[in-house]
């Protein structure tokens, strides 16, 4: 594994974001039938599906996941976080079990860094159906920290309002912070029918489509960050593996970030 770094200042820092599927891969409407049974059962295809995504995300600095396994029938018993972690040279990470399913499934969110946090947190977020969560993580300056956060939010309107009403209280008074992960809704919407329109969040310049990955034509996944955080170098990564595309943005950081943090151990 690769050695953790200090948390950098007067530079930038590589997000992802990425729903995996649990390592299916999947490129046309019919696979959601015939490859079902990865669902529910292993198969080496998923392994070697990691195992690129692992290459992918070792290009990043902090990655957000969703549809992982924590480690059940399905996965081979292999925690999915854990493992990309390994394989992609992330020193910390964070799985978050939103569905315990027992040796079924174990659906899960995740987060991988190269950086050790100051602090990571997870929330179970409001709904009819339970199972969405969030991760947030810190970094930097404990006085005026970088928050990241992490989430999954459901399909529904109604359960989305809730769940970002609940993350924007769980954020409120930061200066600098990263929203991101699967919205399941795009960014215009959620900007304006939903408590993130009284932060001052923005969406990247330009509206990316992440799904479905095969022939993009909707935006459900996003980074949104603060307007004291410098976007560059933003967009989807052209990356057709799960059903959804990963997004990816370069952060600058404000002039003193990484002051007194301690290198890690």
């Amino acid at each position: 594994m690769n050695a953790a770094e200090e948390f950098p200042h007067h530079r930038h820092i590589r997000l992802l974001s990425f729903n995996i599927q649990v390592g299916i891969s999947t490129a046309a409407y019919r696979h959601y039938v015939t490859r079902s049974w990865q669902h529910v059962l292993p198969s080496q295809s998923r392994n070697k599906n990691l195992d690129r995504i692992a290459a992918l995300l070792s290009q990043y600095d902090v990655v957000a996941l969703q549809e992982c396994d924590g480690g059940s029938i399905r996965s081979g018993f292999v925690n999915q976080v854990e493992y990309l972690a390994e394989k992609s040279g992330h020193p910390y990470w964070f799985q978050q079990l939103n569905r315990n399913l027992g040796r079924i499934a174990q659906h899960s969110n995740g987060l991988l860094s190269r950086y050790r946090p100051n602090s990571v947190t997870q929330h179970k977020l409001p709904g009819v159906i339970p199972g969405r969560g969030a991760i947030i993580a810190t970094y930097g300056d404990p006085t005026n920290p970088l928050v990241v956060v992490m989430l999954h939010l459901s399909l529904g309107e109604k359960a989305q309002c809730q769940q970002l009403e609940h993350v924007c209280k769980l954020i409120e008074g930061y200066e600098h912070v990263v929203l991101m992960g699967d919205l399941n809704n795009h960014a215009e919407q959620l900007l304006s029918s939903t408590a993130l329109g009284r932060t001052t969040l923005v969406s990247l310049p330009e509206r990316v489509n992440t799904f479905p990955s095969w022939r993009p034509e909707r935006s459900l996944d996003h980074i949104m960050v603060s307007p004291g955080l410098q976007i560059r170098n933003a967009g989807v990564v052209c990356f057709p593996v799960s059903d959804h595309l990963p997004v990816a943005v370069d952060v600058a950081l404000p002039v003193g970030y990484g002051k007194g943090v301690k290198k890690p151990d």
